[in-house]
């Protein structure tokens, strides 16, 4: 009988050297929304994916698929889409051929979470200095996603369409591990589900097989720290308010 196909294990590290690190990379993560034209080196890239791919998944499933969109190859994404974003503002009616493949939003909102969305939505607009009426700047801001917001890095992610629902549990904690490793070397990102809805052009640019989901975007890159946008933050509910103590 032959031996299984094993490798020796490695050894176990119980202890983080420095704790106060993991803690500060993952409390200065935020949404960044204007970015540098500062290059990221592909060596960078790929080990922020090399690091966020020990994310644990179920049975070691491993669900996630990147594609990695930079130069000739994000500009020509970002022309296509925002084409057809501002096609379906004149066109409402073209909201039929846009619709996301999964729910990533309820169908029907009810506070709290309703709230937030409102919060988070008008604290952003506040902060830009975009009023309620502006119909013309909003639009603009919300393009800006299909801009990756200037990032020069462009991150699609798919899954295939084949696995449940608890992939995209175990492709969440993938994603966290991007923007956290991101962190640690002074880059940021904003993880954007606004492209789901635009699958249709997304997934043959990127050349996705016809098995696979988009799951979102993200850009990457260094953040414009002048810029308003990435002076605002959204708050967070205290311990107390989501956790229940049982003994």
């Amino acid at each position: 009988m032959n031996a299984p196909n094993t490798r020796p294990s490695e050894p176990v590290s119980t202890v983080v050297r420095d704790p106060d690190s993991v803690d500060a990379a993952i409390e200065s993560r935020f949404s960044a929304r204007a970015f540098l034209q500062r290059a990221v080196p592909r060596e960078t890239i790929e080990h922020l994916l090399r690091v966020a791919s020990r994310a644990p998944s179920g049975t070691n499933t491993q669900p996630w698929k990147v594609y990695v969109l930079q130069g000739a190859a994000r500009d020509s994404l970002v022309q296509k889409v925002c084409a057809a974003h501002d096609a379906l503002a004149a066109d409402p009616a073209l909201a039929a051929e846009y619709r996301e493949e999964y729910d990533y939003y309820p169908e029907k909102w009810v506070s709290p979470y309703i709230d937030r969305r409102r919060a988070c939505g008008w604290g952003l607009y506040g902060a830009l200095g975009i009023g309620k009426t502006d119909k013309a700047r909003m639009h603009a801001q919300h393009q800006r996603n299909f801009r990756f917001f200037d990032a020069p890095v462009g991150l699609m992610f798919t899954i295939d369409r084949i696995l449940g629902r608890g992939s995209l549990l175990d492709y969440g904690m993938f994603l966290q591990n991007i923007m956290v490793a991101a962190r640690a070397r002074g880059l940021h990102t904003c993880p954007q589900a606004a492209w789901n809805g635009f699958a249709k052009i997304v997934l043959p640019h990127i050349g996705a097989g016809p098995d696979e989901m988009l799951v979102c975007g993200m850009a990457l890159g260094y953040a414009d720290e002048s810029a308003p946008e990435n002076h605002f933050r959204t708050e967070r509910e205290p311990v107390d308010a989501f956790t229940h103590w049982l003994a």
